[in-house]
């Protein structure tokens, strides 16, 4: 079995790291090199020369052809080898896998598996990212452990009360109960946490102008196995939606992540933060920017912690579930059936 799911689509770059360079990024543990053709279309191929498997990324780009900096075969942007020094005959096998991409909403996706079943309409919707009416501050992490840790991080958001006290964490998000709901159908997973008459942490109040009381949202969205959305509402105590759909009176931020494994125990973390106010407002941007890094930096400081306590456990170490956890549970069961 292979260790992660290939017949889906994985966020493999921000559409800025793209260009005309050789972007070499491993990912679900394959080595891959990306890079833009003339007319500005993305291309994938495996960073191996199919010669003596030396990295492709460490080549040079010619027109949209990669020449292997090692014995110097050439390789076009399907991944077909169209040159071989010495000799005139190019050998039939001679071909470098090629990974389909989508990009859209700021991201460059890959599908990993079988390319035949790369079907676009799947890539997951992060339209936010690249909508006018919304504004969005953006940002990577290379994570030093395993994907499932995140996984398990981003679908129990109780540990905001603790972890992230003082930025986004207050101490009626643990208190607060919430609702899961599996859609075997969507292949998603939602929990909902609706908070009346609550603190209003530094990370919204400096952003909205709002204070404290007030009403906040969580509505997430897990979509196994890359892609989460958290769509967080603040407003004015008793501020509800119009009966129309109308929400003007709160606040929107969505907080996305795409998930994407580079080994069994590295991880890319893809994120976004995107807002429907204060959409020209520069001082915003650079504080939910920095705020948001603080936050990602907390978790991914716990998280390497974590994966060098598990690395060092005896087989069978059991943990221990609470009501907590089903959100992360039921993303576990949906990933697991996945493969």
């Amino acid at each position: 079995m292979n260790a992660f799911p290939q017949n889906y689509w994985y966020v493999a770059a921000w559409g800025r790291e793209v260009t005309r360079g050789l972007l070499p990024r491993t990912i679900c543990g394959e080595p891959v090199v990306f890079y833009r053709k003339q007319d500005g279309t993305p291309v994938a191929l495996a960073d191996r020369c199919v010669h003596r498997r030396y990295p492709l990324s460490l080549g040079t780009l010619t027109d949209d052809q990669i020449e292997c900096g090692y014995h110097g075969l050439v390789f076009d942007c399907t991944g077909a080898c169209t040159f071989v020094p010495g000799q005139d005959r190019i050998p039939r096998t001679a071909r470098v896998p090629r990974y389909r991409l989508v990009e859209r909403d700021k991201w460059i996706w890959i599908w990993i598996g079988d390319q035949e079943q790369a079907d676009p309409s799947l890539v997951p919707d992060a339209h936010w990212l690249d909508d006018p009416a919304w504004a969005s501050v953006e940002d990577m992490v290379h994570s030093p452990f395993r994907y499932s840790l995140l996984m398990d991080n981003l679908m129990d958001l109780s540990h905001e009360s603790y972890l992230h006290a003082g930025l986004i964490g207050t101490p009626e998000i643990a208190r607060t109960p919430f609702t899961t709901v599996v859609d075997e159908g969507l292949g998603q997973v939602r929990f909902s946490r609706h908070m009346s008459g609550v603190e209003c942490p530094a990370f919204y109040a400096k952003s909205t102008g709002l204070t404290t009381p007030i009403d906040r949202w969580q509505d997430v969205l897990f979509q196994p196995p890359a892609f989460w959305v958290n769509n967080a509402r603040i407003a004015p105590v008793g501020v509800e939606p119009g009966p129309d759909g109308d929400d003007s009176g709160a606040a929107h931020v969505k907080i996305i992540h795409g998930l994407t494994p580079e080994t069994e125990h590295t991880t890319w973390d893809f994120w976004a933060v995107t807002r429907d106010f204060a959409l020209d407002d520069q001082g915003v941007s650079d504080f939910l920017l920095t705020m948001n890094q603080d936050v990602v930096q907390q978790d991914l400081d716990a998280l390497t912690v974590l994966e060098q306590v598990i690395a060092n456990e005896p087989p069978g170490t059991q943990e221990l579930s609470v009501a907590i956890d089903a959100g992360g549970l039921a993303a576990r069961e949906m990933h697991r059936r996945l493969h």
